[in-house]
């Protein structure tokens, strides 16, 4: 019984928890990427899951889309940006 329902209760709890304890930290996060990266803050991929159903991931973009005069990607420590520089520390 504890596997089924008391755990389920005490996961939602913390989770709701650390939610509201880190949720100024992720507006603070949102609010620089916003600016760094044109107004678009969250990478959305899917990916194969449990079962290899797809599901969608969103993650804070980290880096920007900046492109060399050859039309590919800078080196990822060029496209890093300082906001993502802090969220991958």
């Amino acid at each position: 019984m504890y596997k089924y329902f008391f755990k389920r209760i005490i996961d939602l709890f913390v989770a709701l928890i650390a939610l509201l304890i880190f949720s100024p930290v992720f507006l603070f996060v949102t609010i620089g990427l916003f600016f760094a990266n044109n107004g678009r803050p969250f990478f959305f991929q899917l990916r194969p899951g449990l079962n290899a159903k797809i599901f969608k991931i969103i993650k804070f973009k980290t880096m920007t889309d900046k492109k060399g005069t050859d039309g590919e990607l800078l080196a990822d420590d060029l496209r890093l940006t300082k906001v993502g520089n802090f969220v991958g520390k």
